[in-house]
């Protein structure tokens, strides 16, 4: 299995048709039945999210590939084969390491900044596995995969790996599917990440699951789906501005940073506040 005869960019393209045909299907199942599942502004919204987010992530990412993942990879340890089982262990590590990636993206606030676009519909559907932010190569999600080339994966694999852990990803943002115990025990599902999406109080900031749960059942962050979720976030933004929605929470953070003069803001969790501001309170 060798990486010449792989192009990650068209593989990763390749699923594209898949997505907006079951976009598609979703939306004409819930035309039938509930026309407020998907609306108008907010399908939009997460199309030029997407878009802006895409253009960002290439950039970065062919940028990263030919510069600190190609360095990582020719000077680390070079101890990777390239065979099927290999890159079956190389999807494994990828998804305990989006595992962690996932939780510091709730936990640090640097990076929730990012984050928070994903999270901050109050709708749930296909559509909204689209909705991402184009400043996450500047909150570092690109740092948590150099392990990967530096014990020896092609940065061709790293980036494939990846993606495909994404593509995956989509096909669990809807409120289609019940609970499947016997699934979930193992993999992520509708349910599971129905739960990751609430804001509801026990649901916050639980189920980080890409592919496996096992991590979550691990680390103690799984909880199954028992109340109905409510969606979006805790400080909900009521816009459908694509620019809103991308830096309402860095310009928060650094507001809070500076009217504070704490630059714990930007690494402690989204919730925190510093003694100046509970004094205040």
């Amino acid at each position: 299995m060798h990486t010449e005869s792989l192009d990650p960019g068209l593989i990763l393209l390749a699923f594209a048709p898949a997505f907006l045909l079951t976009i598609g299907c979703e939306a004409w199942y819930w035309s039938r039945r509930d026309r407020g599942i998907y609306g108008l502004r907010d399908t939009a919204s997460n199309a030029a999210l997407a878009l802006m987010h895409q253009a960002s992530d290439a950039f970065f990412l062919w940028l990263m590939v030919r510069t600190v993942y190609t360095w990582c990879y020719q000077h680390g340890l070079r101890t990777m084969p390239e065979t099927a089982w290999s890159f079956a262990l190389l999807l494994l590590l990828q998804d305990f390491l989006y595992y962690w990636f996932h939780r510091a993206s709730h936990r640090i606030r640097w990076m929730w900044a990012s984050h928070v676009t994903h999270h901050s519909s109050e709708g749930m559907n296909f559509s909204t596995a689209f909705r991402q932010s184009l400043t996450y190569p500047l909150s570092g999600m690109w740092l948590f995969w150099i392990p990967l080339a530096w014990i020896g994966f092609t940065p061709d694999w790293v980036i494939l790996a990846v993606g495909l852990n994404l593509a995956f990803q989509f096909f669990v943002h809807t409120r289609l599917g019940r609970r499947w115990p016997w699934i979930e025990a193992a993999l992520n599902t509708p349910s599971v990440h129905r739960v990751h999406h609430a804001k509801n109080d026990g649901y916050i900031d639980r189920n980080y699951a890409g592919v496996l749960t096992i991590w979550d059942r691990m680390f103690g962050t799984f909880v199954p789906e028992r109340e109905a979720p409510v969606f979006g976030i805790t400080r909900q933004v009521r816009t459908h501005n694509p620019l809103t929605l991308t830096f309402h929470e860095w310009r928060d953070m650094f507001a809070d940073t500076w009217r504070d003069r704490d630059l714990r803001y930007l690494w402690k969790p989204p919730e925190w506040r510093s003694p100046r501001a509970r004094a205040r309170s």
